[in-house]
């Protein structure tokens, strides 16, 4: 009676450790699983010109405001997403966009632009305003105002009509300000990884209002981009200059926004 009061004990026993082993086992697995999660998926940036840009991440294409035709963007993937920040030549272009779209694309833009598309127009529009949120493949999109604050420049960007965005994207936060100054809404901006910050007068600020921004908001890193102006070109290397004497742990990312030109 002993043996096999014994031998039951160690059937219970083992059954426990094997549980327990299992559970073990599948604890590290969802463990592994969560790590791998939070890992950030790399995000690749190809600046087209000015204000346009290509965002290739996993296996979704985004466009930032796509202007310059088709040929603009030879070599490369069509577009899941197109973000449109304004009405104005430099973001926005109705032929561009239908040239590049296809039936699987989605045109996010503010009701400003989409006033701009033709009624009769098969693009698939997806109207976003100021503090508004959506999801699209996977990405959290989130529309930010862009405006102006100097008096002689309040007809250049009313607020509410355009937007900038905010992308949540493999792991990572990315701030487009679109045509924009210093404005509380981009101050207020939080947990930044890379920011493309425009500087271009007469329409959006100089580079000292730039940098004190980014100073406030502090990205990781910050990408001037949108800086030809009229006449002048804004100076970029003071740009940097300004953000790394106030912080040198912001990285200034410099890229050719311009390949066409000697700038």
């Amino acid at each position: 009676m002993m043996k096999k009061i014994t031998i039951l004990c160690l059937g219970i026993a083992l059954i426990a450790s094997c549980k327990s082993k299992n559970k073990s086992q599948e604890e590290t697995h969802e463990t592994v699983l969560e790590s791998k999660m939070d890992i950030p998926s790399e995000v690749s940036i190809i600046p087209i010109e000015h204000a346009t840009a290509v965002l290739e991440w996993n296996d979704v294409t985004l466009y930032i405001d796509p202007v310059g035709g088709k040929s603009a963007f030879e070599g490369q993937n069509s577009p899941d997403i197109i973000l449109v920040t304004d009405i104005h030549g430099d973001h926005f272009n109705l032929e561009t966009l239908q040239e590049v779209s296809t039936e699987n694309t989605t045109i996010i833009l503010p009701q400003a632009v989409a006033d701009e598309i033709p009624s009769e127009s098969t693009l698939a529009l997806d109207i976003m305003n100021n503090g508004d949120t959506k999801t699209h493949s996977g990405i959290a999109i989130e529309a930010i105002p862009m405006y102006n604050l100097r008096e002689e420049a309040l007809d250049f960007h009313t607020k509410g009509r355009g937007n900038g965005y905010v992308l949540t994207i493999g792991g990572q936060r990315l701030y487009f300000s679109g045509d924009t100054e210093d404005i509380p809404e981009m101050r207020a901006l939080k947990n930044i990884d890379k920011a493309f910050v425009c500087m271009n007068l007469p329409y959006t600020m100089t580079e000292d209002s730039a940098a004190d921004a980014v100073l406030e908001f502090q990205p990781k890193e910050v990408y001037p981009y949108h800086y030809r102006g009229r006449p002048d070109i804004s100076d970029v290397k003071k740009f940097k200059e300004l953000v790394n004497k106030g912080n040198p742990s912001i990285g200034v990312i410099q890229l050719d926004w311009y390949p066409n030109d000697d700038f």
